[in-house]
């Protein structure tokens, strides 16, 4: 209590502790503690054991162990079972061990690289919750999660990490949010544009112009191949769909378009891409269909951001993998109710 040494003892108490399992074999230590009085304050005091912290009766190797079983087991029975403990015990101590892990990474600072993106992680009557990740591309990890989608949000909950000047590219879909907040957080960084959400920026207008023709049968042979790279496409496969076209002009003139987008991105150069997009933003300025006219505006709009993919050729597939091992946790945990557990599972992948 006043931090005086005693080497007076004034018992002796056992004390019993849980340790890791061994061999499916529960293991509990029977450890004699001594309680020494203090010659000053007389408060009697309980000497301290390596391994468990105060007032525990659980080893931290037997903790850790948890934490492991939790990241490999099934589900928490099997946890449960092995460590024979309470389902409330193995919850608690899983996220705090998630929590002291985090700890390490409290300081780091931002990469060279990174991608923006985000995903649902809640669903109620009042609609969906959405997750903002930040994905570090040197490291290979999420760097980070914050609840909501807005570039306020983003601002208040990222400004405390350092580095900020040291970020060169922002990969990201074609998000306003997201550019905002790249822009304002990150003014010395290029931001790059995914290809892969440009090139299906007419897809929903093909699917819906296709429909009114075929009806809603997404079993109908048509739709692969219209969605499909043409490059990808064989001989015949190619043969029959340009005759099929022929019969629907508005239907041909999207999926020309569509290809013409495909096309832009087998450009080499900057320069050449510059001008082949100018190119396809003028015959887009020609045509009277109201899907092609919205898509001119987005190509505009992002114009900077579409042509760096062709400086760095950086993409968002890897923060598009987190996102789907974000969706297969919470399979997994059948749902999340908390945020907080939810972003230290996350940024424990």
């Amino acid at each position: 209590k006043c931090a005086v040494k005693s080497y007076s003892v004034h018992d002796r108490r056992w004390v019993k502790v849980q340790d890791q399992p061994i061999r499916g074999s529960g293991i509990c230590l029977k450890v004699l503690k001594r309680r020494f009085r203090c010659p000053q304050c007389k408060k009697v005091f309980t000497e301290p054991l390596q391994g468990v912290r105060k007032g525990f009766k659980t080893t931290e190797r037997y903790r850790r162990g948890i934490k492991w079983a939790c990241e490999n087991f099934k589900d928490l029975k099997s946890v449960r079972r092995a460590f024979r403990c309470s389902t409330g015990l193995v919850y608690k101590i899983f996220y705090e061990q998630l929590a002291l892990k985090l700890r390490e990474r409290r300081d780091n600072p931002w990469p060279k690289r990174i991608g923006i993106d985000e995903h649902a992680w809640l669903k109620g009557r009042q609609g969906r919750s959405f997750v903002s990740i930040i994905v570090d591309y040197d490291r290979k990890r999420i760097l980070e999660a914050v609840e909501g989608k807005t570039a306020i949000g983003l601002t208040q909950n990222l400004s405390h990490v350092p580095g900020r000047e040291r970020v060169e590219e922002v990969a990201l879909d074609l998000c306003d949010p997201f550019k905002k907040f790249a822009r304002e957080m990150f003014p010395s960084a290029r931001i790059v544009a995914d290809h892969f959400h440009v090139v299906r920026l007419l897809n929903p207008a093909l699917n819906k112009a296709r429909t009114e023709i075929t009806g809603d049968k997404r079993t109908h042979p048509a739709r692969k191949l219209l969605l499909k790279n043409g490059k990808k496409l064989e001989y015949f496969e190619k043969k029959v769909l340009w005759q099929w076209l022929d019969h629907h002009p508005k239907l041909k003139e999207l999926y020309v378009f569509k290809e013409a987008l495909h096309r832009l991105y087998r450009t080499h150069g900057y320069d050449k891409a510059a001008r082949a997009l100018t190119k396809l933003t003028d015959q887009m300025a020609i045509s009277g269909l109201k899907e092609i006219k919205t898509l001119r505006k987005t190509l505009m709009k992002w114009r900077k951001e579409i042509l760096n993919f062709f400086i760095c050729r950086t993409t968002n597939a890897r923060t598009e993998g987190y996102n789907n091992l974000a969706k297969l946790l919470q399979k997994r945990a059948f749902g999340f109710r908390s945020f907080f557990n939810y972003r230290l599972r996350l940024l424990s992948l």
